[in-house]
Order: C-alpha cells, then structure tokens, then sequence
C-alpha cells in the first residue's frame, strides 16, 4: 500500500471515530500516534519519537511538548497535540515557545483532524506566526498529501522542503485571499474591474451594482472552465473507447428516439463537477429517456441522483424524498443547479452510509 493511500485510510478513520474521542490523551492514541506512524517512524522506539520531550523555557523548567521526532540523534520535528475539536488558534503561542528554545526546524500544531506545519522562514530560530502548510485529514488534496510525503522518513530531507515551503506559504495565503475575494468582494477588488468595463466615474451606487455583477461574473467564469474542462475529459474518455472497442454496438437512442441534447449533457457536467468534491466522478453516470434525463450513482437506477426535465417550457429538476416520492424543483437556467450542491451531495452521501451498513 502507498503513502497516498495509506493517508487516506488514516482520514476516514479519523472521520469514523471523532465523535468517540473524548479526551487530549484519547485523541492523540487514536489519531495522531498512527499519524506519526504513517509517515515511517517507530513510536515505539524513543530514540526516534520521544513523548512528553522537555524542553525548558526561559525560568520555567521541565516544560514538556508532547512529541518529539528525532534524526541523527537532535529533535528535528516538534508535535504540540489538543483535543479533536478545539481550535487550534488560540494554542499556537505555546509551539512557538517551544520552537524558539529548541533546534528543530520545523514545529506541528495538530487536533489530529487539522495540521499545521512551521518553520522559521522569516526570522532564524523563530517559529513563524503562520504555517506553511495546512492539512485536514478529513478532506486531504491530493498536492496536499505530495507535500506531506517530503516528510515521510524515507524521503526526509530539511533543506529541500524548506526551499519550497516559502513559495508553499504565500501560494497558500494567496488561494485564502483568492476564495475571500471571490465570496465576498472588497471595494478594492470590484474596483479595479470596474473601472476597466465602466466608461464613467465608479460612485457609491455603481460600486455596489459591480459589487453582484463581479461575483455572479466570477461564479459564471468558473462554472464554464468546469464544464469545459469536463466535456473535454468526456470527449479524451470517448475517444479511447472508441479505440478500444472493436464491437460494433447498435445505437440505442435511435431505436428508442431518444436524442441526448448539448444542454443535457451540459448539465450532467455541471452535477458531475459539483460530485466529484466528494467521490470519484466516473461514479456519476446518465440514462436519457424520453421525458427527462436522469443521472445516477453507479449506473444503478436504484441510486437515482435527480432527473432533469430540460425539453419543455420550463426546466425542472427533480429528486426523490425519503418516501422514494419525485420533487420537482423549477430552474431558470443550468446555472441554478449549483444552488443544489449541498443537496445532490448529501444525497450520494447517503446511498454511500446505507451500503456501509449492508
């Protein structure tokens, strides 16, 4: 099994468990011992991982971190651990200390569901106040998991993730920014744009009406590269079907009349883009019928994700309730469907619980 893999497992049992943690001891047991673990050392073996490791500050002696993970002989990585649900803001005064009276190089603030890594980028032998990197072992990236590696005992080399780590720490910062901006937009930022579009003076009121026109712009902008993105996956995944198959296979929407249009497809990548957040997309499969066009999980008809009535005057979209009963849901255009994420996405989730109970 790989590391990638092996990260994973570790974020599902996290997820499985966290409501059983009761306690700091509890949650560094059952999450971040087999965290540490996971990354090659022995937890085991105190000449390699030292629990309870003192590390006296100033006039206060015997102060103890709770991990700390030696190389070569010197303390290398400091682990600073709290309960699963505490935040961990109001504890990074405490590795900081830590940090500064040691030679590690690098300092890890964790409730054993978020990590936060330091280092001293800035000023030598000083924690920096913000991490370079940031990882939530119940929604890890993969770029994510790939920095994390550089960690692994295998693979540890100091010099090398400190190379990155700057450029890792300011490209974090800038994507914060980034979503900050694009969910709520500062005057700044809808100014600068507007003054490119608008040929007039940009007052109070026409800084308020680009206020929505820059958010709803930047929201359509990234549905269309989504769709766009995804209809050339389908188009490469098409094509290499084709190639493989040598099977001639009659058409079966020409038999049954059934014709799937460019805004039926359309739509299924937009419900694909917003699923694939959660699970993998080739899970997420169409049927065209005559009347609507259904989407669903696993190519199973008994895991209908919604329809889509898109051929009449007005569009709907339809899921079912628990009493298996259709809802229909009026839409203006295919852009709406993303005011249904939360819904489309809990509704996998549950096909995805009932089969772990099977």
């Amino acid at each position: 099994m790989d590391f990638k893999d092996q990260i994973k497992i570790l974020g599902e049992r996290v997820t499985k468990l966290k409501d059983q943690i009761q306690t700091e001891e509890a949650t560094k047991h059952s999450f971040v011992m087999p965290f540490i673990q996971t990354l090659g050392y022995d937890i085991f073996n105190p000449a390699e991982v030292v629990p309870e490791f003192i590390s006296d500050i100033g006039l206060k002696k015997g102060e103890k971190i709770d991990y700390a993970v030696f190389l070569e002989g010197k303390p290398t990585i400091l682990i600073e651990c709290k309960h699963w649900a505490q935040n961990l803001s109001i504890h990074d005064g405490q590795l900081l200390r830590y940090f500064h009276v040691s030679k590690a190089k690098f300092g890890v603030l964790t409730n054993g569901i978020i990590y936060r890594f330091y280092s001293d980028l800035v000023d030598p032998n000083k924690m920096d106040e913000k991490p370079f990197l940031e990882i939530n072992m119940m929604d890890i990236k993969d770029n994510q998991i790939e920095e994390l590696k550089k960690f692994h005992k295998s693979y540890f080399d100091a010099d090398s993730i400190v190379n990155t780590a700057s450029e890792l720490k300011y490209t974090n910062e800038l994507k914060q920014l980034l979503q900050q901006e694009l969910n709520n937009p500062t005057p700044e930022f809808v100014k600068y744009f507007a003054k490119q579009v608008y040929p007039s003076i940009v007052t109070a009121k026409v800084l308020d009406l680009f206020t929505n026109l820059t958010k709803k712009s930047v929201q359509q902008y990234i549905s269309e590269l989504i769709t766009e993105r995804l209809k050339t996956a389908l188009t490469k995944e098409d094509e290499a079907s084709k190639e493989t198959d040598n099977i001639p296979v009659p058409s079966l929407n020409v038999e049954n009349k059934i014709e799937t249009t460019e805004e039926e497809l359309e739509a299924f990548m937009i419900v694909k883009s917003i699923l694939r957040q959660k699970i993998d997309f080739k899970r997420v499969t169409y049927r065209d019928a005559q009347t609507y066009f259904a989407i669903l999980l696993d190519d199973n008809n008994r895991k209908p994700i919604c329809r889509l009535y898109l051929n009449g005057t007005k569009k709907h979209l339809a899921v079912f309730d628990e009493n298996k009963k259709e809802v229909k849901n009026e839409i203006k255009s295919l852009d709406d469907i993303f005011t249904f994420s939360d819904l489309l996405m809990q509704i996998v989730a549950n096909y995805d619980k009932a089969k772990e109970k099977i």
